[in-house]
């Protein structure tokens, strides 16, 4: 058999201490320390996964190819087949002063949209966990009206866990419908399974095209309307493209066609926006009243708590943003946050919010009551509710 050994033996006979021996096994220590690199490797991975979707869904940040600033941006100007630079559209001068007065309103007022402040960033554990889960178009949007409080609205909202919204205006169904529902799916930040994604663009209930976009996209879409007194909001208006342009007419001068006679220009977009009653009509031939909840401006800050239950109820999520989130900031005159999305610090909202009015004679406010008086009684019948204006 095998070869013989000095002594007689033979090679199976060798002890055991000369045979090839199994590997040690690793201690406890070296077992954990693997075991604790393996984990930070996870770890890693998952922060930088969570980083990555954060990112692409937080509007403001460009170098990682946001479509926020996008939407934002003014349309390029095509260049003709034959290679001749674009024209400019020409547009006549305006007739008189104060038609040139009313475009620098309109003007300084787009310009105050487009350049709206951007939400506080949220903390890196809501950017962790906003890495999970996927973009969905939005089954919400709070579709108006311009300084009625949705921006207010929207930041109380985000306070819930189960809601997820975009910070900035995507203006999408007004300006951008264009660049394709793709394009507006990945503005939108991820969710989880029972999150409801949302966003907020106040144009939308004044753009005659935006209702039937919308049923377009999903004719299941909740829409919120947040309503203000038309006077009170017109005032507003006025105040925040005042506070941009400080050249531009007086809110009387350009509240009158013909001042004797008391005649009210329509033409303005702080006077036609509050003729609620005429923009409801067209959303109505698209969704029914019962898919519409109509927030109450004033409503939202004198009894903040009380109004977001009634949205709470509306999108179908438990009641969890109640009378403890918020507290009275008696310097702004509204309701802020103990606590914002993302952070343990007490939030109000920014200083574009809030400015004090300017005063206006008293016969041009009655003037305004009796000329939105019989629109606001048509509103209240088309919503069922009276939000006491009159």
């Amino acid at each position: 058999m095998g070869q013989r050994l000095s002594g007689g033996r033979s090679c199976l006979d060798v002890p055991g201490r000369f045979l090839p021996q199994p590997p040690t096994p690793p201690p406890p220590v070296r077992r954990k320390l693997a075991l604790l690199f393996a984990m930070l490797c996870v770890w890693l991975y998952m922060f930088l996964y969570s980083c990555a979707g954060s990112c692409a869904a937080a509007p403001g940040l460009l170098l990682l190819g946001s479509g926020s600033r996008t939407a934002h941006a003014p349309p390029a100007l095509a260049t003709a087949p034959n290679g001749t630079p674009p024209r400019l559209p020409f547009r006549a001068p305006p007739a008189t002063a104060l038609a040139a007065g009313k475009e620098m309103a309109e003007g300084a007022a787009s310009l105050e949209e487009q350049s709206r402040e951007t939400p506080d960033s949220p903390s890196s554990i809501s950017s962790f966990f906003s890495g999970s889960g996927t973009k969905q178009l939005p089954q919400a949007i709070i579709i108006g009206v311009k300084k009625g409080g949705t921006r207010a609205l929207l930041e109380f909202l985000r306070v819930h866990p189960d809601v997820r919204a975009v910070g900035a205006e995507p203006h999408f169904f007004d300006r951008s419908y264009d660049k394709g529902l793709a394009w507006y799916r990945d503005l939108m930040p991820r969710t989880l399974e029972g999150q409801i994604t949302m966003e907020k663009t106040p144009s939308y209930f004044v753009t005659r095209e935006a209702p039937a976009r919308i049923s377009a996209m999903s004719k299941d879409t909740k829409l919120i309307v947040v309503v203000r007194d038309p006077v009170t909001r017109a005032i507003s208006d006025y105040t925040q493209t005042l506070s941009k342009r400080p050249d531009i007419p007086t809110f009387e001068s350009l509240t009158f066609k013909n001042r004797s006679t008391g005649l009210i220009d329509t033409s303005w977009s702080a006077i036609q926006i509050g003729i609620y009653a005429k923009h409801l009509e067209h959303w109505l031939r698209h969704f029914p009243i019962g898919q519409m909840l109509f927030v109450s401006g004033e409503r939202l800050i004198s009894d903040p708590a009380g109004e977001l239950g009634r949205v709470q109820d509306f999108l179908g999520l438990k009641r969890i943003i109640t009378d403890k989130h918020f507290y009275f900031n008696k310097t702004k005159g509204f309701p802020c946050l103990k606590k914002a999305e993302g952070s343990s610090k007490p939030h109000c909202l920014g200083k574009t919010k809030g400015r004090t009015h300017p005063q206006i004679a008293q016969e041009v406010v009655q003037r305004l009551r009796e000329f939105y008086r019989p629109f606001n009684l048509k509103f209240y019948q088309m919503t069922g509710h009276d939000f006491g204006w009159d």
